[in-house]
């Protein structure tokens, strides 16, 4: 995990609390890895929130512990990287095809009861 995944991660809760989590999201896939506190503001403020309330929140540091309990979960689960997904239990980590993933899932939903 790279030293800025949690302020950035912080942030995206941050937005949530304004409605705009998935587009906050969007926005740190889109413009990785530029996480410092001054990117994170403009990605804020591009998506119509507002900066002042969004720069006390990261700078509050309201959403730590939140952010704290998913980084543990996830490591609990086994997952140390994005992205990171589980399908019926089975880790899926890393960039991989469509095609992959599509194989995956159906083995998945074949294997079910």
């Amino acid at each position: 995990m790279h030293t800025l995944a949690r302020p950035a991660h912080e942030a995206a809760r941050c937005a949530a609390g304004d409605g705009k989590y998935w587009q906050y999201h969007d926005r740190l896939f889109e413009r990785q890895p530029a996480f410092r506190r001054a990117d994170l503001l403009l990605y804020a403020t591009e998506l119509g929130l507002d900066r002042d309330a969004f720069a006390r929140c990261i700078d509050e540091r309201r959403f730590a512990l939140d952010v704290e309990r998913d980084v543990s979960q996830a490591q609990a689960l086994g997952v140390n990287s994005t992205p990171a997904f589980l399908v019926n239990g089975r880790p899926v980590v890393g960039a991989i095809s469509i095609d992959e993933f599509r194989a995956i899932i159906d083995e998945a939903l074949r294997a079910r009861p």
